[in-house]
């Protein structure tokens, strides 16, 4: 193993530019080869100067307009405090423009005074104004950091494994990343996209936009967000589309709006059997479907989803249509198609295919193309504050790169913004790179081992994970 301090030359394989956050250097880092073609570094960078503060919520968040922060700050002298109005601007990044907002704090503290701060909330909370204790290192301002990072790169020229995605053992429970690594026996893994933390408390694993695994899609797109899409040991980000329809013998048609998902009303669903759970109970219809699509069994829903069958589940209409078109033995073909929005190409769902659902695009052709609203994130938590991030990149020549960002450890790690995100793929030679999950959920496992520090101080159940495979 080497290391390399601020004052020397990088390590081997990292850029040989300055760190691109905080004060100018080349950031402390140490290198291990995990074989052929895979290297594994440890990046840390900057100092501890950020502390606490208190920041007053208004309508449930810190930030507010700039009337509301004048009405606040006012509540906060009459508690007999002072208080500082903070303006600041959420940055504009590709497909959403800049906007100013206020912030009313009182105080500051060093990192080691924090009980201090925390003394101020309660003599607000008697006054009626409702504050929380802050740090600012997570605010997205200026900072010295200090950043911790885990990076592994691994270059398709050399490396002779495979990538691979896994939901774990069904579609509909969440597991944390280190067990669906132990469980395939990958030498690596992190965590894969957002899952749906607000559906139904026993489906909470399901990922918030497309999954396919081995050629099966488990989850449909978001049209239009992007994904990355693994092949044997090669890797590429693109915005991806789906569609499912399903055609019955007699002629009728219907779009399967979901795969392994709480039905809306008037949807077809289809649950397959990697969904692990029973399907929703309601007053729909469901028709049960064995690998050559011919039904076997029409059914309330409620019940599981057997090994070798697809369920097709509809509500309102869509249950009109399942009673219509789904009798027993006749037959249903379901036709599976996934796009690829850049190049207009049908994706071959082989048993070789998998993709993960990414959260936001951050660098697209070399350059910062942070698509939050596009992909469901344009507000000031996501796009300006600071978080843990697992990151995911493509260099010109097919590295693919995979870097954790820890955070939310005061003193230690800081975290990143998207905008920070995007510079240290862009540091890393990332030709395009996305933001996997992040906060609790970002997690790297190697071997046996998970070498960051989740911010929940243990290791997080997520919805799907990327895995490094030996073959």
């Amino acid at each position: 193993m080497t290391t390399a301090t601020a004052a020397a030359a990088p390590v081997t394989g990292l850029p040989t530019t300055a760190f691109p956050l905080g004060q100018p250097g080349i950031p402390k880092s140490a290198h291990k080869s995990l074989g052929a073609g895979i290297d594994y570094f440890t990046v840390k960078h900057g100092t501890a100067k950020d502390g606490y503060t208190v920041s007053v919520i208004a309508g449930g968040k810190d930030f507010m307009s700039e009337s509301t922060a004048q009405t606040q700050a006012l509540a906060v002298q009459d508690a007999g405090l002072t208080p500082t109005i903070v303006k600041f601007t959420r940055p504009a990044v590709a497909d959403f423009p800049a906007a100013d907002f206020w912030m009313v704090r009182v105080g500051s503290w060093s990192l080691k005074d924090k009980d201090e701060a925390a003394k101020v909330v309660k003599q607000l909370k008697e006054a009626g104004v409702s504050s929380k204790v802050d740090f600012t290192g997570d605010d997205g301002f200026q900072t010295t950091g200090p950043w911790s990072m885990r990076v592994v790169t691994i270059d398709p020229r050399a490396f002779r494994g495979s990538f691979r995605s896994s939901l774990g053992t069904s579609v509909a429970k969440r597991e944390t990343v280190s067990s669906m690594a132990r469980g395939a026996g990958a030498m690596i893994a992190v965590n894969g996209g957002f899952f749906d933390i607000h559906t139904l408390k026993n489906l909470r694993g399901d990922p918030t936009g497309i999954s396919v695994v081995g050629g099966r899609m488990l989850s449909e797109a978001v049209p239009g967000r992007i994904g990355l899409v693994l092949k044997g040991r090669t890797a590429r980000i693109t915005e991806l589309s789906s569609s499912v329809v399903a055609t019955s013998a007699g002629g009728g048609k219907a779009v399967v709006a979901g795969v392994n998902r709480v039905a809306k009303p008037d949807e077809l669903v289809m649950y397959t059997e990697e969904f692990g759970a029973k399907t929703p109970k309601n007053d729909g219809a469901e028709a049960v479907l064995d690998a050559s699509g011919k039904v076997i069994a029409v059914r309330s829903p409620g019940a599981a989803v057997t090994r070798g069958t697809r369920v097709l589940h509809g509500v309102g209409a869509a249950a009109d249509w399942l009673w219509e078109w789904a009798t027993e033995g006749t037959v249903i073909q379901v036709k599976t198609t996934v796009t690829d929005l850049r190049t207009r190409r049908t994706i071959p769902l082989t048993p070789e295919t998998h993709i993960i659902a990414g959260a936001i695009g951050l660098v697209r052709g070399g350059q910062t193309s942070i698509t939050a609203q596009r992909d469901g994130m344009a507000n000031v938590n996501m796009i300006l504050r600071r978080h843990p991030r697992t990151l995911a990149g493509v260099t010109s020549s097919g590295k693919l790169i995979l870097a954790v960002v820890d955070g939310r450890d005061p003193g230690k790690t800081v975290g990143a913004s998207f905008i920070e995100a995007a510079q240290i793929m862009r540091w890393l030679g990332a030709r395009d790179a996305i933001n996997l999950d992040g906060g609790g959920s970002s997690t790297m496992v190697i071997g046996k081992k998970v070498v960051n520090r989740p911010s929940d101080g243990i290791e997080r159940g997520v919805g799907d994970a990327l895995l490094v495979m030996p073959r």
